[in-house]
C-alpha cells in the first residue's frame, strides 16, 4: 500500500508513535488531531518498559534512541516489621529487567521523531467519527467542520471518540479500588538516611493488607526523581468520585484526601517508605479510580484503535507504553505487507485484538492478588512468594507484555 490519508485522533504517546509509523510505512498524508493546547511534556508520571520490549521496539524504529531512561534490575517486596528497622523486612527479591521513563520526556522524544511531513494540529477536539463506506470515514471537529480520511486511527485514550463509533458498547469499568500517584526529587531521600533496598537499580513494592505500592527511580527534566504508585481501597467517606478515572489530577487533592493518604502511610508502611512518599509535593500527587476495558474488536471498516483506546489495562502489568508502541509497529508492518485497507485492518485485529485482551486478563489477576485479595504477606517466605507470583501470571512468561513475534 502506498498513499492514502490517515487521521490519528490523539497526539500523546500512542498517537505520535502511530503517526510516525504510518508515515514511514508509506501513507500519503498523516494528520494528528490533538484536543489539548498545553504542553503534554508537563505530565510527570513514571512508566516502565521491559528491556526485551525496548530492544524489539528500538530495532523497529518505533522507540527512538536517546530518550532518557533509568535502568532497573531487581524488585524487592517489603512488609512493615519494626524488628527489622525503618525500611521494613524484605520477603522476596525478583529480577526486574526494565527501564523506567518520565512520561513527558518519552512523549517529547516521540514527538520530535514525528516526520516533518506529518501535520500535527493541537487544539483540535474531535466530537465524532462516522464511516462512509469504501470512501473512508468522516471526522467531525468541535468547530463544526467535517474532514474525510481513508483511515481513522483512535489513539485518544480511555474516552476514545473513535472507539465509541467502532464499539459503542465497550466502556471502561471500575475495578473497585484506587491508585494514588506521585513523584519527587530523588535528592530528597538523602535527608531520610539509607536503607538496603533504596538502591537506584532496585524497585520496591511495599506490601500491606488490602493494597501495595511500587516505588522506583525515573529520569526527570531536572534530574532523577522517585516515582510511586499506591493501590488501595477508596476512602469510605465519599470524598472521591468513582465514575471518572481522572477525578483528582495533580494539585487537585482536597485536604480530606491528603489526610487519608497520610493516615494510610502512617498505619501500613515501614517508617522509611512512609516518610519517603510524604516528601511528595501536593502539586505532584493525584488519585484516580482504577478502570479496565477490553473491546470486542480493535479494527473494522476504516476505523482502527491503538493504545488505551483499544484496551484499558490496569497498571500492574507495566505494559501500557510498550503495548501502544507495539500497536504502532503492527500498523506499519501491515501497511508494508498488505494490498488493501481491508487486509490491513483484518490482520491488525487478529494480532493486536488478542494481545490487548490477554493483557487485560493478566492485569485483572494481578490486581486481585495485589489489592483485592492480598495474601498474608508477612507470613510468606521467598519460595511462597515465588509460587504466589507464578499463580498470578497464569502461564504468561512475565509482566511487561509479550514479544510481537515468537
Amino acid at each position: 500500500m502506498r498513499g492514502g490519508t490517515i487521521a490519528v485522533v490523539g497526539g500523546s504517546i500512542a498517537g505520535c508513535a502511530v503517526a510516525t509509523a504510518a508515515a514511514r510505512a508509506g501513507a500519503g498524508e498523516v494528520v494528528v488531531l490533538e484536543r489539548t493546547r498545553g504542553r503534554l511534556q508537563d505530565r510527570g508520571v513514571g512508566l516502565c518498559i521491559h528491556d526485551d520490549r525496548a530492544a524489539e521496539l528500538g530495532a523497529s524504529g518505533t522507540l527512538p534512541r536517546g530518550i532518557a531512561a533509568h535502568p532497573l534490575e531487581r524488585r524487592r517486596w517489603v512488609v512493615r516489621d519494626d524488628a527489622h528497622g525503618a525500611g521494613g523486612r524484605v520477603i522476596w527479591e525478583q529480577p526486574f529487567p526494565f527501564h523506567s521513563y518520565h512520561w513527558g520526556l518519552l512523549w517529547q522524544g516521540l514527538r520530535e521523531s514525528v516526520p516533518d511531513g506529518v501535520v500535527y494540529r493541537q487544539g483540535e477536539a474531535v466530537t465524532g467519527v462516522e464511516e462512509t463506506g469504501d470512501a473512508g470515514a468522516d471526522v467531525r471537529l468541535a468547530g463544526g467542520s467535517v474532514e474525510r480520511y481513508n483511515l481513522v486511527v483512535g489513539a485518544d485514550g480511555y474516552r476514545s471518540v473513535v472507539r465509541a463509533a467502532l464499539c459503542p458498547d465497550s466502556r471502561p469499568q471500575y475495578a473497585g479500588y484506587v491508585c494514588w500517584r506521585g513523584n519527587f526529587d530523588a535528592e530528597l531521600l538523602a535527608g531520610l538516611g539509607s536503607v538496603a533496598d533504596s538502591a537506584p537499580e532496585a524497585g520496591t513494592t511495599v506490601c500491606f493488607p488490602g493494597g501495595s505500592c511500587v516505588v522506583y527511580r525515573i529520569p526527570g527534566p531536572k534530574g532523577p526523581r522517585v516515582n510511586w504508585v499506591l493501590y488501595a481501597a477508596p476512602p469510605r467517606d465519599g470524598q472521591l468520585r468513582l465514575d471518572d478515572p481522572t477525578s483528582f489530577p495533580p494539585g487537585g487533592l482536597t485536604p480530606g484526601l491528603a489526610g487519608h493518604l497520610a493516615e494510610l502511610l502512617d498505619r501500613e508502611f515501614p517508617p522509611y517508605w512512609g516518610r519517603a512518599l510524604a516528601l511528595t509535593d501536593p502539586a505532584d500527587t493525584f488519585v484516580q479510580p482504577i478502570y479496565d476495558m477490553e473491546t470486542a474488536r480493535t479494527a473494522a471498516g476504516r476505523l482502527l484503535l491503538a493504545g488505551d483506546a483499544a484496551s484499558v489495562v490496569r497498571p500492574h502489568n507495566t505494559s501500557g507504553a510498550a503495548k501502544a508502541l507495539q500497536d504502532a509497529t503492527a500498523l506499519a508492518d501491515g501497511w508494508r505487507r498488505c494490498g488493501s485497507f481491508e487486509e490491513l485492518l483484518r490482520g491488525y485485529e487478529e494480532t493486536r485484538g488478542a494481545a490487548g485482551r490477554e493483557l487485560v486478563a493478566l492485569a485483572r489477576r494481578l490486581g486481585r492478588a495485589q489489592v483485592e485479595r492480598t495474601p498474608a504477606w508477612a507470613a510468606m517466605d521467598g519460595g511462597e512468594m515465588a509460587a504466589w507470583w507464578r499463580g498470578q501470571l497464569g502461564g504468561a512468561p512475565g509482566i511487561g507484555g509479550r514479544a510481537m513475534t515468537p
